[in-house]
């Protein structure tokens, strides 16, 4: 059986015995076809990685004849010509990238000692730095650096999990090296830090938070992220709940307690992120989608060219118009109504970027009545909102300056969907709509910001409140695309937050330019944190 490998240099087994791969031109095409496997590279783009901007008026035929020795020394039925360039067939089994994915998400969920033997055996799928014998290549650079972090988080994974197991002795060595070799990941660094104050050597440990600290101040301008400043006061008191277990840090109640203080004021926006990844799984199922690890756009925008939008849209309708339970997020906002009126606040104003009906479902079994304003990327009325009222019946809203007095958070919850949503039912499928396909992401972003297409006193309340982002990651790119279409270019004019557990460097500058405050605890915990200062029960904010 042929394996490739490009966890390391890039190799090619049949049957553990190596093949030649002949020049580096050949093996930057392999490569190339190996980081997108069973998915079609256009002839474009191939030449653009190998040669560039400065393409040879031979480019063709050499890369004719670099596909023609793959095939003698692969199979034709391994690499086919496909339009509009070529696809290499792998089954998962075969590629060491998948097989170490794979491993990694097997070892979620599982125990301390079967998750560290899980990301142990993924580990030692590496054999060095990735790509490693196309390290100038321009092309390999993202993807070197792609890779390379997802080692990197598995290595941090495991670290926890032995953590977790008491085993903090026999880390120290291999911490010490793996932080000064990645000196800007905070993570590792706490690692380091609880491993040498569980053995005993607190000083060693606040030192590491000092050195630290040094770094991000020198080289990046900022200061430790609040869950290395929460462990590091945490040590100092040699709290007893550094003993055993993981390295969560404490909620920051203060915090919450300024977020809650501004949600019953009436004076906070929560925008709602949405999890597709099973959605994109069971649409890539059903249209038998040519790859795995495809986000959403990709696999919606290859179904609406091979199978037209209609045929997409009706098993997105399908799908997402099954009965969701609401999860615990959707039952703490929809717990508020009767707290707001209590202090004669105005009601909430949630922006979502999810297309079910989980939040909806959860205002209804709470019985509190809510508008829904939904964003249109189809048909005739594309690129303007719809109004569904509490009964169902639904209006374009044709001008937004003028539609003022059929809106109201004084009176009830308005949800503002800004991906579009499927319908209630089958009946009222005219303003069913979503942003779903690349096309579609791509003439969102062309429209001006959201606050002046939708009703003037949402944009107003959106120009005028603090923000709380809840299931975001830079790994969801409509972030950004969010982000921009609230507000363009521009930070956030008041106070906000997001929630995010482990936040890479690189998110957190991307949240410190927007004035976003980041809180690093899981989002559940969090809830629970928000219920407990709200003085909401917690049974009654996630039954």
């Amino acid at each position: 059986m042929l394996e490739f490998r490009i966890l390391g240099p890039v190799e090619v087994t049949d049957d553990g015995a190596p093949l030649q791969l002949g020049g580096q031109k050949q093996r930057a095409l392999l490569a190339l076809l190996l980081l997108n496997p069973n998915r079609v590279v256009s002839t474009d783009r191939i030449m653009d990685a190998l040669w560039g901007e400065q393409v040879p008026r031979t480019a063709a035929t050499s890369l004719q004849n670099f596909v023609s020795q793959l095939r003698k020394l692969l199979g034709s039925d391994v690499l086919v010509t496909k339009p509009p360039g070529y696809q290499l067939r792998v089954a998962a089994d075969q590629l060491d990238l998948e097989k170490f994915v794979h491993l990694v998400e097997e070892s979620r969920g599982e125990p301390a000692a079967e998750r560290t033997t899980t990301l142990r055996r993924a580990l030692a799928l590496w054999r060095g730095p990735p790509l490693a014998d196309l390290g100038f290549e321009a092309f390999a650079q993202s993807e070197i650096a792609r890779l390379e972090e997802l080692r990197l988080a598995a290595l941090e994974d495991r670290v926890e999990a032995e953590l977790e197991s008491g085993r903090h002795s026999d880390l120290i060595g291999e911490l010490e090296a793996f932080a000064d070799e990645n000196p800007l990941r905070e993570r590792l660094r706490s690692q380091l830090m609880l491993a040498l104050y569980r053995s005993g050597r607190q000083a060693e440990a606040l030192q590491i938070y000092h050195d630290t600290r040094r770094v991000l101040v020198d080289e990046l301008g900022i200061e430790p992220s609040p869950t290395l400043q929460q462990l590091h006061g945490a040590i100092l008191r040699q709290d007893p709940g550094l003993e055993d277990g993981p390295p969560v840090a404490p909620v920051a109640e203060d915090r919450i307690k300024d977020v809650v203080g501004t949600m019953l004021a009436g004076r906070l926006v929560p925008v709602l992120g949405a999890d597709v990844a099973e959605l994109t799984a069971q649409l890539a199922e059903r249209f038998e989608y040519p790859s795995n690890g495809s986000a959403l756009p990709q696999v919606a925008q290859y179904i609406a060219v091979m199978k037209g939008s209609g045929p997409l849209y009706d098993e997105l309708h399908s799908l997402l118009d099954a009965d969701l339970p609401p999860t615990v997020l959707h039952r703490f906002f929809a717990a508020l109504p009767p707290l707001l009126r209590e202090r004669g606040a105005p009601h909430q104003l949630i922006v979502t970027t999810s297309y079910d009906l989980a939040l909806e479902r959860a205002f209804l079994d709470a019985g509190e009545e809510f508008d829904v304003v939904s964003y249109l990327a189809a048909g005739r009325n594309r690129g303007k909102f719809c109004h569904v009222a509490p009964d169902g019946t639904g209006t374009l809203i044709e001008v937004p300056n003028t539609y003022a007095t059929q809106l109201s958070l004084e009176r009830r919850t308005i949800i503002l969907k800004l991906h579009g949503q499927v319908g209630r039912s089958g009946e009222d499928r005219e303003w069913e709509s979503f942003v779903v396909t690349e096309d579609d992401y791509i003439e969102y972003l062309a429209q001006s910001e959201v606050a002046s297409v939708v009703p003037v006193a949402l944009g107003a309340k959106l120009r005028r409140s603090h923000f709380l982002f809840l299931g975001y990651t830079m790994a969801d790119w409509n972030l950004r695309l969010l982000l921009h279409r609230l507000w363009g270019d521009q930070p956030l004019s008041y106070r906000s937050w997001a929630v995010q557990s482990e936040p890479m460097p690189l998110e957190r500058e991307f949240w410190r330019r927007r004035d976003v405050d980041v809180l690093e605890i899981p989002l559940e915990r969090y809830v629970e944190g928000l219920a407990r200062q709200a003085g909401l029960e917690l049974a009654e904010a996630s039954a």
